[in-house]
């Protein structure tokens, strides 16, 4: 039997963690390519909203990585990020979805290999999860 194969949403900040993510790949580091990523210009631009619709649509799991506290590019933009993350794993688990589907990590231009473990650990988290339960697509939370 095939093992599964997770489908991950990255949203990546264009200053530091996709940044990080181009070190890890012009340095030939090795980590699963199953994340599809998604460059903002900054971890806060992310609205609740664009997490919900991807798993409305079937992404296994939501990766987003920012600059790390304190080097936002827009001064607070990852404290409130932080904010959001932590009342949407409230929303997703009382929406019957794992609350670890969803991992918000800081990591800067410079940590190519950090953004490589921290995708290949996630990737094996939602592996071990198995696929996201499907549901009927005429209550798709996304309304579109």
């Amino acid at each position: 039997m095939k093992r599964f194969e997770p489908k991950i949403v990255c949203f990546l900040c264009k200053w530091c963690t996709y940044a990080g993510a181009d070190l890890a790949g012009t340095s030939r580091l090795k980590y699963p390519a199953n994340g599809i990523v998604i460059k903002t210009l900054c971890s806060s631009r992310i609205d609740s909203e664009h997490i919900l619709h991807a798993f409305a649509r079937g992404s296994d799991g939501i990766f987003i990585g920012g600059c790390h506290p304190g080097d936002c590019h827009y001064q607070t933009g990852n404290y409130k990020t932080k904010r959001r993350i932590v009342l949407l794993k409230r929303v997703l688990e009382q929406m019957g979805i794992n609350p670890d589907r969803l991992r918000l990590e800081w990591i800067s231009a410079s940590e190519g290999n950090k953004f490589a473990r921290q995708m290949t650990d996630f990737t094996e988290q939602i592996r071990a999860l198995g696929p996201i339960p499907k549901y009927d697509r005429k209550e798709d939370i996304s309304n579109g």
